[in-house]
């Protein structure tokens, strides 16, 4: 009988309870400051000065600081903002990314070498921020929405790990469909999308997180406050402590009640800023190792 590799032996107890315990501090090191965070923002004042800081140990709970934060109005044009950006951006990438993916996954097709190679001539020189922003003003996207989409519509990295994908796709499947009349976006509608439903989840997933956190953009392109996006308040407000409230820096906007701690209205930004992404994930995870391990490992 031929023996294992060590890699493929099935471990001893020792090493599974270490394995166990190793994965038990990951979950914990990634879990406990999310719980801090969400603790803090629904603590009261008592509580955080007793803290002393973030709070760990419950001491009573209150939504004040979720009241006070949508009560503004800025963070829930903020939010609106930042869906919006999202859900247009994300279709307008996936898009582009599965048109352009596909089309390089064709041998035949019109100048492929040449924009294969321009695709990953990208990897190795990135544009800097004064040709991007000259781009961008040529272009009379300045404080506009479309700042925010355009300049990351495609990324490089989603576009060559679903070409090869597709490319995985048996060569036999497309080409009974072509003999039997089809053209080629009936052939990517109707056979290649529903076969590649993982990878095209995880790159859709991608794009929309990478939509979600973008701030970058806002600052360099946006001069009206009315359309930043909820990132950029975020790091206005929690990382440079600028008012979210005009005029009302120390009286609620809620009348009859007390001003919630701002570090509890800090960490509830932060939870309204996870809040989607922990929501979404758990939907796409199970097709990660499906969607981008086959397409990047066997393409």
């Amino acid at each position: 009988m031929t023996a294992l590799p060590s890699w493929a032996e099935r471990p001893s107890p020792a090493g599974r309870t270490a394995k166990g315990l190793i994965l038990t501090l990951i979950v914990v090191s990634v879990l406990f400051p999310i719980y801090m965070v969400v603790l803090t923002s629904l603590s009261p004042q008592e509580a955080v000065t007793k803290a002393g800081g973030l709070v760990t140990v419950p001491d009573g709970l209150s939504f004040g600081a979720y009241r006070e934060l949508f009560a503004g109005g800025v963070v829930t044009r903020s939010v609106l903002v930042s869906l919006g950006v999202t859900a247009v951006g994300t279709t307008i990438s996936l898009t582009v990314t599965v048109l352009a993916a596909y089309g390089l996954s064709r041998p035949g097709s019109v100048l492929h070498r040449t924009l294969l190679f321009a695709v990953l001539l990208t990897f190795l020189f990135v544009p800097g921020l004064i040709p991007s922003y000259l781009v961008v003003s040529s272009l009379g996207l300045l404080d506009s929405y479309w700042a925010l989409i355009l300049p990351s519509a495609v990324w490089a990295f989603n576009l060559v790990v679903m070409r090869a994908f597709f490319m995985n796709i048996p060569k036999e499947v497309t080409d009974s469909a072509r003999i039997d009349g089809a053209s080629e976006f009936r052939i990517l509608w109707r056979i290649v999308l529903p076969m590649s439903k993982g990878v095209t989840a995880v790159i859709g997933l991608f794009y929309a997180v990478g939509y979600w956190n973008a701030f970058f953009n806002a600052v360099l392109y946006l001069n009206d406050n009315a359309k930043w996006p909820l990132q950029l308040v975020l790091r206005q407000y929690v990382l440079q402590g600028q008012s979210l409230i005009t005029g009302q820096a120390s009286v609620s906007s809620i009348p009859g009640q007390a001003l919630p701690p701002s570090l509890a209205i800090q960490m509830s930004i932060v939870v309204v800023a996870l809040v989607p992404v922990l929501f979404i994930y758990p939907f796409v995870q199970k097709h990660f190792t499906k969607g981008v391990i086959i397409g990047a490992v066997k393409g």
